[in-house]
């Protein structure tokens, strides 16, 4: 059993900015992380092979790998963010040096209203504050924080099973893929995923208060419910006829559909499917491409039937994203549950630290950064004190 103040449970976006925090305040941590790449819900979908079987290995991308990734990145996850009042991941994102670009809304949009009759072109709007993207996608975000990391404390493929507590240390049980458990000892768990997601997988010993757990359970996991379609082209040949690349449509399967063109590389159009997931998976995922290439044809003309990539992310189907009360959730943004136990055994010592704990943007790219730097900022004083004070005080305890 090995001995870590702090362990940061999810290797997300919240995670990853817990860790950069907690290497600031040179407080030792252990980042476990289920999936066997970092990011969660930031996924990129490669538009070249070469990137696409790097980005699937298990070792999480470095330094040299950002370089080679900022070109042709589709994020299948969260795509914008608005620093004008998301203030805090703003200056992270300037503190990183990535560059970022408005999401394209120049000209019209097109409308479907009923299945009787033709789209129709009407005069698009254009966001304000801009929405914002990064170059190279939000991957690049992931990237940039691992690669200020010390590597051996991150590890992939651990799946966090149990979190007992033994009143003076909490006891943490991840498995791997082969099955083999490692037990580790620490002071402070920061829950960095979804709190409906952390209640249904892990087994708390004892139970968390039960009004705590009732929120985790009841809040609903942001992206959990949704699916999007990528189609990519060589040029955003929609912008030569004055559009905009967006579209709304009451006739689907894509009801909301925007340009995710690469800046200064190719043309993509992205869209929501407005299919329930449970309709979802009684369709082949061929078919349901098939139906939004047609529907982006009616759209956009016989060009946006011939992409020369697609992508398509269901993330009902995540079992590190979604739980089955995800799937008949409205996919709206809930309220922020309790992040910390207020009393009893579980207080001070577990804090939950995925976006959807953050109080001004749950579920938002933004929410992870304001929900991770609350629960480093408020971790008890000196966790790895407390850590070495309680191993001497057992170690000088009698023996029986």
């Amino acid at each position: 059993m090995k001995n870590i103040p702090v362990a940061i449970v999810g290797g997300g976006l919240s995670g990853l900015y817990a860790a950069f925090l907690l290497e600031q305040k040179s407080i030792d941590y252990i980042l476990l992380e289920a999936r066997t790449t970092l990011g969660g819900r930031i996924v990129a979908g490669r538009s070249h092979e070469h990137l696409n079987s790097e980005h699937q290995s298990s070792e999480p991308p470095n330094s040299k790998t950002i370089k080679m990734e900022v070109t042709d990145s589709f994020d299948l996850g969260p795509s914008w963010f608005w620093p004008d009042f998301q203030q805090q991941l703003g200056y992270l994102i300037e503190e990183l040096n990535l560059e970022s670009f408005a999401q394209f809304e120049d000209g019209d949009m097109m409308v479907e209203r009923s299945p009787n009759e033709s789209p129709i072109r009407t005069q698009g709007y254009k966001s304000s504050p801009p929405s914002m993207r990064l170059k190279g996608g939000m991957a690049v975000l992931i990237n940039a924080l691992y690669s200020r990391l010390d590597s051996t404390r991150v590890l992939t493929g651990q799946i966090v099973r149990r979190l007992t507590n033994k009143d003076d240390y909490i006891e943490l049980a991840s498995e791997d893929s082969s099955g083999k458990i490692m037990t580790w000892q620490t002071q402070h768990v920061l829950l960095a995923l979804p709190p409906r997601l952390a209640e249904n997988s892990i087994e708390f010993t004892p139970a968390l208060p039960k009004d705590m757990a009732a929120q985790w359970r009841e809040t609903a996991t942001w992206m959990a419910p949704h699916a999007k379609y990528f189609a990519v082209y060589d040029t955003p040949f929609w912008r030569e006829q004055g559009l905009s690349g967006e579209a709304r449509s009451a006739l689907g399967p894509l009801n909301e559909i925007h340009d995710a063109s690469i800046m200064g590389g190719s043309g993509a159009l992205f869209g929501f499917l407005g299919v329930p997931a449970e309709v979802r998976q009684s369709v082949s995922e061929d078919v349901l491409k098939a139906h939004c290439r047609a529907q982006l044809e009616r759209l956009f003309g016989a060009q946006a039937d011939s992409p020369k990539m697609e992508y398509f992310k269901d993330w009902s189907q995540d079992p590190f994203t979604a739980t089955t009360a995800d799937a008949n959730s409205d996919g709206q943004h809930a309220s922020a549950p309790i992040a910390k136990a207020t009393s009893g055994v579980w207080k001070e010592c577990l804090t939950g630290i995925g976006s959807e704990w953050s109080q001004q943007f749950p579920g938002y790219t933004a929410g992870a950064i304001e929900a991770a730097s609350f629960g480093v900022q408020n971790l008890p004083e000196s966790p790895e004190s407390m850590l070495q004070d309680k191993v001497s005080a057992r170690s000088n305890l009698p023996s029986d």
